[in-house]
């Protein structure tokens, strides 16, 4: 079976434009939410990580006479920058089209998801904050607008199951291209602020009102964050057959799974969530899939680090923390939620585009300080930068309504 290599990445984050900002960020270790800048933001805690001002697409307002939100932007914008660092096109401007040579548009699928898509755009519409359109807008168009910015004719589908959804989006991908429907897919998820969405969390008391801090002993709840991360998704024929210029990793293995147990909260074994890492693992050869710990010590080669879902919530940080301790034992952790918080739809994307980035560089980079450690989530969360023992990167994304999906990431080939 083809490998699935990483050959693009591109991100709007709270870091900034682009990757490297990202990487930058990573290795700086140092960021906090603000407040928004909504005056019918009216709850407790108006908290989250947002793209700077300054870094904020200015466009296109709209797509062949479709509006568009913040989030189709944040996604059209990373898109953009993924495609060029794959060198399938040059890099065109805000609403081009990319002049992408030597590939069949047949042969180009988009995956991308959200939790609330465009939905700033209804939110602006009912309060009268926006002028109305005189266009309907769907709230969901993010994989149709990158799809006809590109011109990508193969499956274009916007996964949408809350939290787990860009993980999922990620895992769609993968198995578009080892059946032979496509070549190249253009991966990913974005996330934008929602009033409503940030309004909800506030109301189920979810919102820690200082930062996120997983787990932290003095955890009280998330904190959101916002933009898109997108991975062009190749297989390693056609990588190959192109002379694809960098291969940051690839994407070796997937679980998915469901906990099939409540609405919101997660089933407190983890029977779910370790069926879904044990899958992913024993699908790349990683090691730890067979027995707790074989193979995926530090130095094993094996596995090197896991980026967990890890969200700042009580029980979800307790119950990912048991069961990596017991399927992974002492392999250190990297948060990325600390670092920009929960990007909902986007946030399997953002863990997928970290890990990449570690294997790519070798380098596992210090953790956002959270304060003392919740002594029943015993996990490694280093604070220094360290280099990166093992070849895989472990990658978790759960969400409501008990979905799961663990992906593995693993060094090219040489």
């Amino acid at each position: 079976m083809d490998d699935v290599l990483v050959t693009g990445l591109g991100a709007l984050s709270p870091l900034g434009a682009g990757t490297d900002a990202f990487w930058r960020g990573m290795h700086k270790a140092d960021t906090a939410p603000s407040r928004v800048p909504d005056p019918l933001a009216h709850m407790d805690h108006p908290l989250m990580y947002l793209v700077p001002e300054a870094d904020i697409p200015d466009g296109p307002e709209e797509q062949d006479g479709l509006p568009l939100g913040r989030g189709s932007r944040f996604a059209l914008a990373a898109a953009r920058e993924a495609v060029a660092d794959a060198g399938l096109a040059a890099l065109p401007g805000p609403g081009e089209r990319p002049e992408a040579e030597g590939l069949d548009p047949r042969r180009v699928a988009v995956a991308l998801s959200t939790g609330m898509g465009d939905t700033d755009l209804h939110e602006g519409w009912w309060s009268g904050a926006a002028p109305a359109s005189g266009r309907w807008a769907p709230p969901f168009p993010l994989a149709s607008v990158v799809g006809g910015w590109f011109g990508a004719q193969g499956v274009n589908t916007c996964v949408s199951n809350a939290c787990a959804a860009s993980g999922y989006a990620l895992s769609v991908g993968a198995d578009l291209i080892r059946a032979g429907e496509a070549d190249v897919v253009i991966a990913g998820g974005a996330e934008a602020y929602s009033r409503v969405a940030l309004a909800c969390f506030n109301r189920l008391g979810a919102i820690d009102p200082e930062r996120c801090r997983p787990f932290a002993a003095e955890r009280r709840g998330t904190v959101f964050g916002e933009g898109a991360a997108v991975l062009v998704l190749e297989s390693a024929t056609h990588a190959r057959a192109r002379g694809a210029r960098t291969v940051y990793g690839r994407l070796a293995g997937a679980g998915w799974s469901c906990d099939a147990y409540h609405a919101t909260a997660p089933e407190p074994s983890g029977e779910q969530i370790e069926r879904a890492m044990r899958e992913a693992l024993r699908e790349a050869g990683a090691g730890a899939g067979a027995e707790p710990g074989a193979g995926s010590g530090p130095g094993s080669g094996g596995l090197g680090f896991v980026i967990p879902h890890g969200t700042g919530t009580e029980l979800n940080d307790v119950v990912e923390s048991r069961v990596l301790d017991a399927l992974t034992p002492r392999t250190p952790l990297y948060s990325v939620k600390a670092l920009i918080g929960h990007t909902g739809g986007a946030a399997g994307a953002f863990a997928a585009l970290a890990a990449s980035l570690v294997l790519h560089h070798r380098t596992l980079p210090p953790n956002v300080p959270v304060g003392e450690r919740d002594p029943e989530c015993a996990v490694s969360l280093p604070s220094g930068s360290a280099p990166m023992t093992g070849a895989y990167g472990l990658v978790n994304a759960y969400a409501f309504g008990g979905n799961n999906i663990s992906l593995v990431f693993g060094e090219a080939a040489a």
